[in-house]
C-alpha cells in the first residue's frame, strides 16, 4: 500500500528566538518596544498570521515573568548559539517545518514574512531570506525544513562551527530576497535601536 503522507507538506510553526543575553544592547532586545509592545510580542503576533502555531523560544530563567498568552519552547542547552533555540524547539516538535525569526529584527513586516512562507521550497533543507547586497544566508529568518534540522544535528556532531549559517552556505536551500534589504537589519545596540526608532517613526508615519 502506497504511503498516503510520503509527500504530505510538512506543518509550519513559528519561532520567535527571544532567549538571548543581550549583551551589546545592553538590555532585552525582545522587549524592546518599538512600536509600543515588546518586541518578542510583536514579531509573536506577525508570526501567528502565517504560522500554525507560534512558539517563543526562551532559557529557563526567563520563564516565571511571561504572562500565559505565549506559547513557549525552553531550551534544552544542548548545542551553542542560536541551534539551542532551534534544535530545542525541532526536539520537541520534530516532524513540523519552523519559521524562525529572532528578535532584533525590528525592520521586518507582515508583507515580508508572507513572501519567505509563499517562496518555501519543502523540497529543499530550508528557505531563507538574504540580503540583495550579500547574497547570504540570514538563518534568523529562515523556514527550516525537518530533515535540514536533522541534517544540521549531523553537521554539529563534526563541525568546528556551531554557526547556522555556515550549515545553510553549504546545503541544498532555497534563497530568497526581501523588497529591500533593510527589512533584515540587526538591532544589536544602542546606536542600531536610537537609528531603527528613527525608521520605523518614518515608516508609520510617526
Amino acid at each position: 500500500m502506497k504511503n498516503t503522507n510520503e509527500h504530505k507538506t510538512p506543518k509550519l510553526y513559528g519561532l520567535v528566538l527571544a532567549g538571548g543575553r543581550s549583551t551589546r544592547m545592553g538590555t532585552d532586545k525582545g522587549l524592546i518596544p518599538y512600536r509600543g509592545i515588546p518586541q518578542q510580542e510583536y514579531l509573536y503576533q506577525l508570526l501567528e498570521t502565517i504560522c500554525d502555531t507560534v512558539f517563543l523560544s526562551i532559557r529557563e530563567e526567563q520563564e516565571a515573568s511571561l504572562t500565559n498568552s505565549f506559547n513557549t519552547i525552553v531550551d534544552k542547552n544542548e548545542y551553542r548559539g542560536p541551534f539551542n533555540g532551534i534544535l530545542s524547539a525541532h526536539s520537541n516538535y520534530s516532524e513540523v517545518a519552523w519559521l524562525v525569526l529572532a528578535c532584533d529584527l525590528p525592520m521586518i513586516d507582515k508583507e515580508a514574512l508572507q513572501l519567505l512562507s509563499n517562496s518555501r521550497n519543502t523540497n529543499r533543507l530550508a528557505t531563507s531570506f538574504a540580503t540583495k547586497e550579500t547574497g547570504l544566508p540570514e538563518p534568523l529568518i529562515t523556514i527550516w525544513e525537518p530533515a535540514g534540522l536533522q541534517k544540521s544535528i549531523s553537521f554539529l556532531k563534526t563541525a568546528k562551527s556551531s554557526c547556522p549559517r555556515k550549515f545553510l552556505i553549504n546545503s541544498d536551500i532555497q534563497l530568497v530576497h526581501p523588497e529591500q534589504d533593510e527589512l533584515l537589519y540587526n538591532a544589536n545596540s544602542i546606536e542600531d535601536y536610537e537609528f531603527i526608532k528613527s525608521k520605523i517613526a518614518l515608516t508609520d508615519g510617526g
